[in-house]
């Protein structure tokens, strides 16, 4: 489904049937993903739900406008705003994958009243030193430049081969394959324009307001991924009603690697 939003189209994809009596889940995928990577996962989550995904601008389906602001997470809040009031959604259960899950967070922070629960995979709420956070706009801005200039595929294989990303490469090549195949179909400038509007060097510091969240929050990060694992830690003392869940044998991305173990976690956390 395509929804006009100040002159771009966002697609939201349903990913079950939609029944106006159940509570709805919104999936957010992270950079250089996109709303059906959700698929497999949503497939399992409890029925009792309906399941919705929507391809961040530069994404997937949806527009990959040349201005920047399109990409600033004060328009992202407003495109999700605009789509939950095109859908006549009222109440929503938020889950994120790191970009996907720093929209997330975002969104919960400054339109609470909309949430009524918040699942956060691998996602940080920001850089708090200013030296940091700039050195990481430089970076994410030098990424833009290099996607511009190379090929997208060499692109794709930089962005993975990143240490982040390490735990993947015990799949098979046939599926590293079908998951480079699955992310060269984004836009080349959608991608590089998200990065430049809101890589983590661009995001604004949230750890200052993480003690406002309300809702129930869900806080998942892979074992393997020592990294955040420690900042969910840290996140979760900050967040008065949240729980951290560490996933055994996970990197990263915890719905693809421990897709079982993912889908456990978010159903006990849905259905206590």
């Amino acid at each position: 489904m395509m929804i006009d939003f100040k002159n771009i189209s966002l697609n939201v994809e349903h990913l079950s049937e939609f029944d106006k009596e159940k509570s709805t889940i919104l999936f957010l995928h992270g950079f250089t993903g996109k709303s059906v990577d959700w698929k497999d996962v949503a497939e399992q989550v409890d029925e009792r739900f309906n399941k919705i995904a929507l391809d961040l601008v530069g994404h997937g389906k949806s527009s990959s406008p040349a201005d920047i602001q399109y990409y600033k997470i004060e328009s992202m809040i407003d495109q999700i705003d605009h789509i939950l009031s095109y859908l006549s959604l009222k109440k929503i259960i938020l889950i994120g994958y790191s970009m996907g899950g720093r929209v997330a967070l975002s969104f919960a922070i400054e339109k609470s009243d909309f949430i009524k629960g918040l699942i956060l995979e691998s996602t940080t709420a920001g850089i708090k030193s200013e030296k940091e956070r700039t050195e990481r706009k430089n970076s994410d801005d030098e990424l833009a430049a290099y996607l511009e200039k190379n090929n997208f595929e060499s692109f794709i294989d930089k962005w993975l081969d990143k240490e982040i990303f390490g735990t993947i490469r015990r799949f098979s090549n046939v599926k590293i394959k079908t998951i480079k195949e699955e992310k060269l179909k984004n836009s080349r400038a959608g991608l590089a324009n998200s990065l430049r509007g809101f890589g983590t060097g661009n995001m604004d510091y949230l750890g200052d307001k993480l003690s406002e969240l309300k809702m129930p929050v869900l806080l998942l990060s892979g074992q393997l991924d020592s990294k955040f694992t420690k900042l969910n830690a840290e996140m979760q003392k900050q967040i008065p009603n949240s729980k951290h869940v560490v996933v055994s044998n996970a990197g990263h991305n915890i719905h693809l690697e421990e897709q079982k173990k993912f889908v456990k976690a978010i159903n006990k956390f849905l259905i206590p």
